[in-house]
């Protein structure tokens, strides 16, 4: 792992976003790493764009600010590629991904993405209505980023879902979105 690795979430509020950073930095934070996860809202209602963030690091982390230069962009709204510019500031070699059912070569095109770049999409919102019964992406787009970014093994991700999912929902919600961070793991395509 790279000494300190960023992420940039991109969402709509209602979506889960922000509890997807919180549950990836918690499963991190398990794995011995220090962790920052942290939101930015804009205005505060149900599908207002958003942003989050994460920092990863195996030394001590000091910065406080929000993530200029991410190694990972995750969309968990694909309507925001029309809204915002979700590739400003990425590094050379960043990743981008999207929830959407468009293939990632379609993606790669409209984000002109550069070829050192990679570009990997997942239909989170099908996985989560066929798991969970709501398209809620959240679960899905961490077994996403749990495969991609390579910081957790899914099975530190499964383990934090219940663990983080367990306070608040009943057994069959936590099933459902034990399955969601499974089939997010393996639904990947990458172009």
């Amino acid at each position: 792992m790279a000494e300190n690795v960023e992420i940039r979430w991109h969402g709509r509020g209602g979506q889960g976003t922000v509890t997807a950073a919180k549950v990836l930095a918690d499963a991190c934070l398990s794995g011995g790493r220090d962790v920052q996860a942290f939101p930015e809202y804009g205005p505060e209602r149900a599908g207002a764009p958003l942003r989050a963030y994460n920092r990863i690091s195996d030394k001590e982390l000091r910065m406080h600010c929000p993530v200029k230069n991410p190694g990972f962009v995750v969309v968990v709204d694909a309507t925001l590629l029309d809204a915002i510019d979700v590739t400003e500031g990425a590094l050379d070699n960043a990743a981008f991904i999207v929830n959407t059912k468009k293939d990632p070569k379609e993606v790669r095109a409209k984000l002109k993405a550069k070829p050192t770049q990679r570009v990997v999409t997942v239909d989170a919102s099908t996985i989560a209505l066929e798991t969970i019964g709501r398209a809620m992406p959240n679960a899905p787009m961490i077994g996403t980023v749990t495969r991609v970014s390579g910081l957790i093994t899914l099975e530190n991700a499964v383990e934090d879902v219940k663990k983080s999912f367990g306070k608040k929902f009943s057994q069959k919600i936590i099933d459902g979105n034990v399955e969601a961070v499974k089939r997010g793991y393996a639904e990947v395509k990458e172009g």
